[in-house]
């Protein structure tokens, strides 16, 4: 009788072999040779609230992400991150891009590989932004960021 771990590479195998041939050679199949992360076409959005929405708090804002994957914050894997949300505050640049995102009230992290999250803001107007950290919470080269979006909270 095969031993649990012969199975899973039996299976892992067959489960390789049964990808299409020009699965290989995708450009998210692997770490581009041009050092991409990424395919070109990957994006990063938020898909509410909309741009200019007058909203209520607590708002619950939901990640958007094409290109690529979501892993939690220590996993290393290829094509995958997770989401960092900026809140009225720009995104890094620069040398600020090498270093790990910080945490606190304008950087809020979802290492655990959430897609959305629920936030209380003050009455007024504000601005959010994704940003895709690595495992270790460093923004990727090149980094992938959203699009600012302003908000008003009544």
């Amino acid at each position: 009788m095969a031993s649990i771990a012969q199975t899973i590479r039996s299976c892992a195998l067959a489960a390789s072999l049964a990808l299409p041939a020009t699965y290989a050679l995708h450009p998210v199949a692997a770490q581009a040779q041009d050092g991409a992360y990424w395919p070109e076409d990957a994006t990063l959005y938020i898909i509410s609230p909309e741009d200019g929405a007058t909203v209520a708090s607590p708002v619950t804002v939901r990640f958007g992400l094409k290109g690529m994957g979501v892993a939690p914050a220590g996993v290393d894997k290829t094509r995958t991150g997770h989401h960092h949300l900026l809140i009225d505050t720009d995104a890094p640049t620069g040398e600020d891009l090498a270093m790990p995102l910080p945490a606190d009230e304008n950087h809020v992290h979802f290492g655990g590989g959430q897609t959305e999250t629920t936030i209380d803001l003050a009455p007024g107007t504000h601005t959010l932004q994704l940003i895709m950290g690595d495992m270790n919470h460093v923004p990727h080269d090149p980094p992938l960021v959203s699009k600012k979006i302003t908000i008003t909270v009544e």
